[in-house]
Formats: structure tokens, C-alpha cells, sequence
């Protein structure tokens, strides 16, 4: 794979039009139903898709996160969090929560554009993603009071059609809620949905057109 051509093409890309909510929804469940508009009070967030090659291919990085009974505890997500008042921009909390999240610093992740915002009712957040690229593979220093462990997922066999399924969701901070969710099957029953689904979703659109 000439993964500096994908990488060129997919920043091209992300200063175009982008395939927004129509991509977002081919993976959309939640918890809790969208309203008819947005609260002013949403607290604005950020998440980082890094991208990195890997054995020739393209991976993306993706954390397990730590059982504590939030919204979003034990599921498989980007790095990122809530903006903090000292953060300049929401690129600059992307940067800030994966450097706090898993130990990799700004200066190795070139930040190619950014996907459609989407906001989650579960936790009352507007979530702005980035996409990142780091041009080798990077060691991990984690903060175990957020993060059990990374997985470093290759695009190709990640994006494979039998990886997407339809499963039956009980979210630990939510054990009286069952969904029947879109998701992405991953190696050893790892499943990742909800927001973090829709976002792979509209990336997937966007490296695979």
C-alpha cells in the first residue's frame, strides 16, 4: 500500500463537502433520542482518528476505556475529551486529550482536517472529531485511570464487510437499557458502536469513495 497516497488523497478529501450525517447514520444508535435541536448548554468535545502505518498498512488507533460508571465507561472510543477553558480550540483539545490519554505528544501527529461534528444526549456533548496522521508507529504511555489498553486496528480488515454486524447493547453505566445496535466487529468480540461507530463510518466513506 503507498500509504502517503491514501494519506494525501484522505486530507483532500477532508477539505471537501463531506458525506456528513447520511454516513453517520448507516452506524447510528443511542441511548438516549436525538432531539430537535442541539442544547446551548452542550459541552463541546473533541476526539482524535489517528491514523499510522503499521506492517505496510494503515491503522487506526482506537482505547478501551476504563468501567467507572460515566456515559461512555467501558466502551471502545477515540482519544479525546471535553474542552477545557485553557484550550485555544477544539484541535487543541484533541492534541491535549490524546497526549493525556495515551502519551503521544502533538509533534508526531499531523492533523489533516476534521469530520462533521455530532452531538451525543447520553452525555450532553457536541463532539468535533479530527483526523490525524502519525508517520510511524508510536509507543504508548497510558493514563489507567481513563484508558485499559489500545487497539491498533489495520483499515482493510477493519473496513471488510463481515466486521459490520447488528448486536444487542447493554451499556455498563446504563445496565437497564438494551439496543439492537449497528457496529464494527473486531478481533476477540471487541464491538465498537454508538458515536465512535459513526464517526469510523464517515472516515470509511471518505477512504474507501
Amino acid at each position: 500500500m503507498d500509504i502517503s497516497k491514501h494519506i494525501e488523497q484522505l486530507r483532500e478529501r477532508l477539505q471537501q463537502p463531506l458525506p456528513g450525517l447520511t454516513a453517520q447514520n448507516k452506524m447510528a444508535s443511542r441511548v438516549r433520542e436525538m432531539p430537535a435541536t442541539i442544547p446551548g448548554d452542550a459541552k463541546e468535545s473533541a476526539v482524535m482518528a489517528l491514523l499510522f502505518p503499521k506492517q505496510d498498512e494503515l491503522n487506526m488507533l482506537l482505547i478501551k476505556r476504563v468501567e467507572d460508571g460515566k456515559a461512555h465507561g467501558g466502551q471502545i472510543s477515540f482519544p479525546g475529551g471535553r474542552k477545557d477553558m485553557t484550550d485555544a480550540n477544539l484541535q487543541v483539545t484533541a492534541l491535549r486529550e490524546t497526549f493525556e490519554e495515551v502519551g503521544i505528544t502533538d509533534d508526531k501527529i499531523e492533523v489533516l482536517g476534521r469530520l462533521t461534528p455530532l452531538y451525543i444526549p447520553v452525555s450532553y456533548n457536541q463532539v468535533q472529531p479530527f483526523v490525524g496522521f502519525a508517520k510511524e508507529h508510536l509507543s504508548y504511555s497510558l493514563s489507567l485511570s481513563e484508558v485499559q489498553y489500545v487497539l491498533e486496528v489495520p483499515l482493510k480488515d477493519f473496513f471488510a464487510p463481515e466486521r459490520k454486524i447488528r448486536t444487542m447493547i447493554t451499556p455498563s453505566a446504563f445496565p437497564h437499557i438494551t439496543i439492537d445496535a449497528p457496529a464494527y466487529k473486531w478481533k476477540d468480540d471487541h464491538i465498537v458502536w454508538g458515536a465512535t461507530a459513526m464517526i469510523i463510518s464517515e472516515l470509511e466513506e471518505l477512504l474507501l469513495r
